[in-house]
């Protein structure tokens, strides 16, 4: 395979000294990085007999790249949120746990050199991921996260960095998860813990690094998205490494799943995207003269993965790991009396959306829900159900939280969330929707996508209320009573039924409106399981899901977009527009 076809080059001639460099010579590094693979370990979506990109796709671009350039030139390495989001994952963390976890085995099958610690790692909580961990210190593939610092010694929970012998050449791995743990997920998950900004402490750290180890190439791995390099954004802070750090040669990031490639004259950022639609490769070309490093240059790119091009080797080797997901994903729990579209709950009251609500609002104490639509666009069609449809209705193992707001903010809460939503319209031909014509890499939308994350487009069960699209954020909601028919009273407490990610602050939605999320546990009365686990065990309790049962509205209530003839057409086209007919 050709990989200066798809790479575009840049040029430094900074003069590196090394009190210990390499022999005099040329010499040439290729970084390779995946990131949010999210359990995309086979290619096989285990039904439909259908393909898709994965592990397998991926290990025969790294296998092509190895015999090209040779393997000792070569580092590969993974950005993290690794561990969730596919059936093999979910399988290996929580169903099977007395063989050797999957994942480890498979970073040694590819020879991975080092992971970097991601927030849906995290998710899994201690029992996994600590798992996970030993079992790739047997293989010798740290996990690396430099500023998940511990409580009782301040020191690193995970490794900071990392030496991998190349070539010829020294390199120092550097890794950091993301900053902003704490505003998505409860702390049971990551006691012992707190998370440190990346950004101002990442020149020290590399400092500290060149001085102890005297490497001859440095690589930083984020789980942190692109951002914007303001500094002002916890959750994405690659671009402020990019700007500020020195002597670092290559800042891979990840966590917003955008491919994105930005080489400058002495560093190189590279983000591969997610679920292994892409492989980002990077050379690094040293010229050494008297033990010291006299020129160096750089290229970068992304080289697009194709799911047909599976290993067959790296398949069979793993057949039967995945035969066993397979096996358990596809024993059927129950029957569903009704198609569900996740993409319907954009446009008001839906069976999917109804049935989120129903899992969450029938949990004691809550008396309403707040839920948002997690699947992009997937849907499920009336049938027998199969273990593996539940991951299309609930794609996270998000736990259910029930917390204490007041009825004036959750008032002021769903103005938050339909700000995000929506957009006000005043006249036919109006867009409703808050939608932008522009291709969207983290939903693989093309022309027309929206401006924000639809995982934040919370609606709310348990209450009546309409959503005036004519009017601006503050006076759209109208709340008309509790789905009983009894008042909603702005004063009065309610429990409320939501996910640990919100409940944590995820999406800064309860932050908007002045709930303290860093002390969310003195308004939590409950909580429960993963809502996955919750829909199952409605299965294992009721048999079938049935429209009438779920859209119940002395359960859930009712909400619709008002004027219904405005909001109707207008709707129904800007989903045409993102969607199509």
């Amino acid at each position: 395979m050709k990989i200066r076809a798809l790479i575009i080059p840049a040029l430094c001639l900074t003069l590196f000294s090394c009190a210990r460099g390499p022999k005099d010579g040329d010499y040439t590094l290729t970084v390779l990085s995946t990131n949010d693979v999210h359990g995309s370990w086979f290619d096989s979506t285990y039904v439909g007999g259908r393909i898709k990109n994965s592990l397998c796709s991926v290990n025969t671009y790294v296998d092509s790249v190895r015999k090209a350039d040779g393997k000792d030139n070569v580092l590969l390495i993974d950005a993290g949120d690794c561990l969730q989001g596919d059936n093999a994952a979910y399988y290996y963390n929580y169903i099977d746990t007395l063989s050797p976890h999957l994942f480890p085995r498979i970073l040694h099958y590819m020879d991975y050199d080092a992971v970097v610690w991601g927030n849906h790692d995290v998710e899994t909580g201690h029992k996994v991921y600590d798992r996970v961990n030993r079992e790739m210190r047997a293989y010798g593939i740290p996990l690396l996260a430099g500023n998940a610092v511990r409580n009782d010694n301040g020191k690193p929970y995970f490794p900071l960095y990392t030496i991998v012998k190349k070539g010829g050449l020294k390199v120092a791995v550097l890794g950091y998860q993301n900053a902003n743990i704490n505003a998505w997920l409860g702390e049971e998950l990551w006691s012992g813990m707190h998370f440190e900004r990346i950004a101002p402490r990442v020149q020290k750290d590399v400092d500290y690094v060149r001085a102890k180890e005297h490497p001859d190439v440095v690589v930083v791995g984020v789980h942190s998205a692109t951002g914007t390099g303001d500094g002002n954004n916890p959750e994405a802070e690659a671009l402020d490494v990019l700007n500020t750090v020195r002597g670092a040669d290559f800042v891979i990031c990840s966590h917003d799943h955008r491919p994105f490639v930005e080489t400058r004259d002495s560093i190189v950022l590279m983000n591969s995207g997610s679920h292994t639609r892409f492989l980002a490769c990077g050379k690094i070309h040293l010229s050494v003269k008297d033990r010291k490093i006299v020129s160096k240059s750089y290229e970068a790119g992304l080289i697009p993965i194709k799911a047909k091009i599976a290993d067959p080797q790296m398949r069979e080797y793993f057949r039967k790991e995945y035969e066993a997901v397979k096996a358990f994903t596809l024993q059927e729990v129950g029957v569903l009396n009704v198609d569900l579209r996740t993409r319907d709950a954009y446009t008001g009251m839906n069976p999917y959306i109804n049935l989120i609500h129903t899992l969450c609002i029938t949990q004691e104490p809550a008396e309403i829900s707040i839920a948002a639509p997690l699947t992009y666009n997937g849907t499920v069609k009336a049938g027998v159900l199969l273990f593996n449809d539940l991951f299309t209705i609930y794609p996270f193992e998000n736990q259910l939280y029930v917390v204490k707001m007041s009825g004036d903010e959750i008032a002021r809460y769903l103005e938050a969330s339909y700000d995000r939503w929506i957009v006000t319209a005043s006249k036919p031909g109006d867009h409703v929707l808050n939608i932008i014509q522009r291709d969207n890499p983290r939903t693989m939308q093309k022309g027309w996508s929206f401006v924000g994350h639809s995982y934040n487009f919370d609606s709310a069960a348990g209450i009546n209320y309409t959503v005036d699209v004519t009017k601006p954020r503050g006076s759209r909601i109208s709340i008309s009573s509790m789905a009983d028919g009894s008042a909603f009273d702005p004063s009065r407490i309610y429990n409320v039924a939501m996910t640990s990610y919100r409940a944590s602050g995820g999406g800064n939605l309860l932050q908007e409106v002045g709930i303290d999320t860093d002390r969310i546990g003195d308004r939590v009365v409950a909580r429960y399981p993963e809502i996955r686990n919750i829909l199952y065990d409605y299965l294992m309790e009721n048999g079938s899901i049935d429209p009438e049962v779920i859209g119940n509205p002395s359960v859930i209530g009712s909400w619709k977009f008002i004027p219904e003839s405005l909001a109707g057409p207008a709707i129904a086209s800007d989903m045409e527009l993102m969607f199509g007919k």
